[in-house]
């Protein structure tokens, strides 16, 4: 099982109330689950969100690596 730091960015940092901790699992789906879990209201945030662990893209199936950072990143609008 792997530790690693999840950033949130944005609207996932507000819908998180936070904007780092700390979670635990085998694969990326495992820490979508635990931190919808904990925070119901990233579920439509991680429907739209780009996933990113130590800046390469990464999806629901792929494993963890300890000690990685996986950055939340809601879309973003802008001009």
């Amino acid at each position: 099982m792997a530790q690693i730091v999840v950033r949130y960015w944005a609207g996932a940092q507000a819908a998180a109330g936070t904007p780092t901790e700390q979670l635990n699992g085998l694969t990326v789906g495992d820490v979508v689950a635990a931190a919808t879990q904990q925070h119901p209201e990233l579920r439509p945030v991680f429907a739209l969100a780009a996933l990113l662990m130590n800046g390469s893209r990464v999806d629901a199936e792929d494993p963890l690596v300890d000690g990685a950072t996986l950055e939340v990143l809601p879309p973003f609008a802008g001009g």
